[in-house]
């Protein structure tokens, strides 16, 4: 089963987690711009687990509609979507 993925930072004031999917070009931005930016985050591509029923709960809490990319940071705030704009004021 596939879970989480750690990616290494600079940027490890904030806990930053990722819901994506592999084939998805936005979760791929976002991915590039987080490291670009030099956060550690953490990620799963939902399109390669085993159980998705598993962390849809947690998604729908931030985004109902679960759509991707879905970026929650502190558990208190979530970007939805590849808002470049949004997520660099956040880690700037």
């Amino acid at each position: 089963m596939k879970d989480f993925e750690k990616v290494a930072g600079k940027k490890k004031n904030k806990e930053v987690v990722l819901y994506a999917l592999s084939t998805c070009i936005w979760c791929r931005k976002t991915k590039k711009l987080l490291e670009e930016l030099e956060v550690e985050y953490k990620y799963i591509d939902m399109d390669l687990v085993d159980d998705e029923e598993k962390y849809l709960d947690e998604i729908k809490k931030w985004n109902p509609d679960c759509s991707y990319p879905t970026l929650v940071i502190d558990k208190k705030r979530c970007i939805v979507g590849f808002q470049e704009e949004e997520i660099k004021k956040e880690f700037e």
